[in-house]
């Protein structure tokens, strides 16, 4: 009976209200897949007016499909891990070669770039498929429902949680069912200072009777955070930036534009500084210092931009950040 009670619950709550959020509106299995790429490692609110201009340049998969890699990563630039974006073309391109969009959770699953968690979420909400979504925030909800001081780093555990997840999810009403549980754990189910006066679920969590709501989850594996320092150049000329394409072959950000660094031009006389900006991937903390510099012929792939035209091109984020420092873009 408990997990019954359960999803009772957590349905009637997500019924009185919820975040208005565009992707709920749509029952459209291309919408609903795009707005699950985004919010991989991406909150909710920044992900919307993105959401909203690449449906608009790409309103149908053939779209996107048929776009260049240049325009959908422009389309993307600023919204960071962009094999994300590169993974969405690839995944259109498979879907219109097998000339129709995929309606089951293996299928979904197969195609690049769409894990588990975005599997189970398109199934459910596009095609009422029976799988629960499971994330952090969804681990941290069980754990703290069940009292379950298990390591959520542990391949087991997240296994077994899902177990958990999976025995009180709605079949029948699966795909308004992971809503509301991502729902929870986005906005009431906190990793710090949890809400549980507001909580739906507050009268079967057995972490809250026992007091160890903030205790719970337990990760024990932690990854150390590396300080980073690095130096971006400004080089101005009529008015025009001159900015530096990453190799096809990067690791990262291959095929976008960023600003030099002084390693890139050897030959750049500095100027003044114009300041400096922090910059987070993963667990690696860039300190970046913004120098404004000239060159006389730059050697490489270099090319001057209009600050106009830059909305145009996938410009990196550092170099977005720079430009708006100093008060370019």
């Amino acid at each position: 009976m408990r997990p019954k009670r359960i999803r009772q619950l957590l349905l009637e709550w997500y019924a009185r209200g919820h975040r208005d959020l565009p992707w709920r509106k749509s029952r459209d299995p291309y919408a609903i897949w795009v707005s699950e790429i985004m919010l991989q490692q991406t909150r909710a609110q920044a992900v919307i007016p993105y959401y909203h201009r690449f449906l608009s340049l790409f309103p149908t998969v053939e779209a996107l499909a048929r776009a260049s890699e240049q325009d959908v990563l422009a389309a993307w630039s600023g919204l960071g891990y962009y094999s994300r974006a590169r993974n969405l073309r690839r995944a259109a391109q498979r879907i219109c070669e097998a000339g129709s969009f995929p309606r089951d959770y293996d299928s979904l699953r197969g195609l690049p770039g769409v894990g588990d968690y975005s599997a189970a979420a398109i199934a459910s909400i596009a095609f009422a498929q029976p799988h629960v979504v499971v994330d952090g925030n969804v681990l941290r909800v069980v754990a703290r429902v069940e009292a379950d001081a298990a390591d959520i780093s542990s391949a087991r555990t997240r296994e077994r949680f899902r177990s958990v997840a999976q025995s009180w999810l709605d079949p029948g009403n699966a795909g308004r069912f992971n809503q509301a549980l991502m729902e929870l754990g986005a906005t009431v189910c906190l990793p710090q200072k949890p809400l549980c006066l507001l909580c739906p679920l507050s009268a079967v969590c057995q972490a809250r009777s026992l007091g160890t709501v903030e205790q719970l989850p337990v990760k024990l594996k932690k990854t150390t955070a590396v300080k980073l320092d690095g130096t971006l150049l400004v080089v101005r000329r009529q008015g025009r930036v001159l900015l530096r394409l990453r190799e096809s072959d990067a690791r990262r950000m291959a095929g976008f534009w960023e600003l030099p660094s002084p390693e890139h031009l050897p030959s750049a006389r500095l100027k003044e500084e114009i300041g400096d900006f922090r910059h987070t991937i993963t667990h690696h903390h860039y300190t970046f210092k913004v120098v404004m510099a000239s060159v006389s012929r730059p050697r490489g792939a270099f090319e001057w931009f209009e600050p106009v035209h830059m909305v145009n091109i996938p410009l990196s984020t550092t170099a977005r950040k720079a430009l708006e420092l100093a008060k370019i873009i």
